[in-house]
């Protein structure tokens, strides 16, 4: 027996696999709705099965909120599945105690 949503998680070992053929197997077993959460990108799209095509329902980036089928009746906010900021933070342009010579 099938269940009515899976979500995955892409990354880069199975970015491939999630995308193309765990897809057509989800569509083969008539799972109704299928997420891909992206945290690279910060992105969450979300996709109906119609027939056996995958089809967009929405597609929400960074931290946006997310009430989409078949959870519509609560709501979350995207950017609580990310890393918080200070993960993410900037590198240095140039390294620490870097001296500058002028001949």
């Amino acid at each position: 027996m099938a269940p009515d949503w899976v979500c995955e998680v892409l990354s880069p070992s199975t970015r491939k696999l999630d995308l193309g053929g765990k897809r057509a197997a989800y569509a083969r077993e008539g799972v109704s709705y299928l997420w891909l959460a992206d945290p690279i990108v910060l992105s969450l799209e979300a996709f109906e099965l119609r027939g056996n095509q995958w089809v967009l329902i929405d597609a929400l980036f960074d931290d946006a909120t997310v009430s989409l089928p078949p959870f519509e009746a609560i709501s979350f906010n995207l950017g609580d599945l990310w890393l918080p900021h200070a993960v993410h933070k900037e590198l240095p342009t140039k390294p620490a105690n870097t001296w500058l010579f002028v001949a």
